[in-house]
């Protein structure tokens, strides 16, 4: 979260504006991971509508759904590091304080950017193979896989890059 201390345009320069354009980069793709996630419950609707009002069977709404949820989980990252909404446990850094605690965050933040930058270019690898390879999902509905691929590359690299941002938001 951003304090009155801690606000990037507090910081200026090269680092408040890169941190400034990440924290509005997080936003848009909260906003994008929102409609797919609206996307998703609003097909399972119509799936549970066609499938038991209309007694029809349906071919492409559990496709459509697991991979618009799934990428609105994915692209909503980067927020939710940015707001501090994940999950931690933070009973030890906590109790030591001061410079421990620094380190310690410190760590923990460069161990997830790691693991997320390693994630997102082996996601990146796997979108270009789907994009050439005319990958498709194999199912009835048959649709290409690199636009459902798409949302895990992204969103895996702006929560490595949101990492960055954090790392030098509390650097400051």
């Amino acid at each position: 979260m951003t304090t009155p201390t801690t606000h990037p345009a507090a910081r200026g320069g090269v680092i408040g504006g890169y941190i400034l354009l990440m924290d509005r980069l997080s936003r848009l793709s909260a906003y994008l991971a929102c409609a797919m996630f609206m996307a998703g419950v609003l097909v399972i609707c119509q799936m549970v509508f066609i499938r038991y009002a209309m007694g029809m069977s349906t071919s492409w709404q559990t496709e459509f759904t697991i991979f618009s949820v799934t990428g609105a989980m994915l692209m909503g990252s980067p927020y939710v590091l940015m707001t501090g909404g994940h999950v931690a446990i933070t009973i030890l850094p906590d109790s030591l304080g001061g410079f421990a605690q620094k380190a310690m965050r410190l760590v923990a933040s460069l161990f997830g950017l790691c693991f997320c930058a390693a994630l997102a270019y082996a996601s990146w690898v796997y979108v270009l193979e789907a994009i050439h390879g005319n990958w498709t999902t194999g199912s009835v509905w048959n649709p290409p896989l690199w636009p459902a691929l798409m949302p895990v590359a992204v969103g895996t690299t702006l929560l490595s890059l949101q990492y960055v941002a954090e790392i030098l938001r509390r650097e400051g």
